[in-house]
C-alpha cells in the first residue's frame, strides 16, 4: 500500500504519524481543500510527466496553477507529456489522486514550482486518494529531495 510507504519514508524527519487521513477523496484539488478546510491554491498537486527519456519525473505546484507548455518546454528542453494512469502507478509507485513527491523511485526526479513559495504551508498528497500532510515549502523541499526550484506554471485562470 502506497500510504505505508510514504509513513516509512517520512518516519526518517518523525512526521510519519502527521500524515491525514480523510473518510472522503481527496484525489482533486476542490476535494482536498475542501476536506481540509483550506483553499485550493494551498493544496500541493502532483502532476506526473514522462521526461523525455521514457522516464518520470514530478512537478509539484500549488493547486491554483496548471502547467505552462511554453515555460516548461524552455526549461526542459522537451514537451511535457503526461503518464497515463498505468504509467503514474507503474513509475512513481503511486496511483493518480495519490501521487506525491515521495517515497518514489530513485528514478523519478522531483521540481518544486515557485508557485508554492506564497504559503507558511501547503497540503501535498502522501500516495492515495485520502491523505496529505502539512508541511511548510522547505520541508517540502526536504522531504522531497526537490531537484530544484523551477517557474514552468501559471494560474488557472490565466488564457493564452
Amino acid at each position: 500500500m502506497s500510504i505505508e510507504a510514504v509513513r516509512t519514508y517520512l518516519a526518517r524527519w518523525n512526521r510519519d504519524k502527521d500524515v491525514i487521513e480523510n473518510p472522503a477523496s481527496t484525489a482533486t484539488v476542490a476535494e482536498a481543500a475542501a476536506a481540509l478546510g483550506v483553499i485550493p491554491a494551498r493544496i500541493a498537486k502532483s502532476i506526473s510527466l514522462k521526461n523525455g527519456e521514457e522516464k518520470a519525473l514530478l512537478i509539484v505546484t500549488a493547486g491554483d496553477m496548471k502547467l505552462d507548455n511554453r515555460k516548461y518546454k524552455e526549461r526542459f528542453g522537451f514537451k511535457a507529456w503526461m503518464l497515463s494512469h498505468d504509467e503514474a502507478l507503474n513509475m512513481t509507485g503511486h496511483a493518480v489522486g495519490g501521487v506525491c513527491p515521495f517515497a518514489l523511485p530513485g528514478t523519478v526526479e522531483v521540481y518544486l514550482d515557485v508557485s508554492l513559495k506564497r504559503f507558511e504551508t501547503v497540503f501535498p498528497a502522501c500516495g492515495n486518494n485520502n491523505s496529505e500532510i502539512e508541511l511548510t515549502p522547505d520541508e517540502l523541499n526536504e522531504y522531497s529531495q526537490n531537484k530544484e526550484w523551477v517557474d514552468v506554471c501559471k494560474m488557472i485562470e490565466e488564457r493564452q
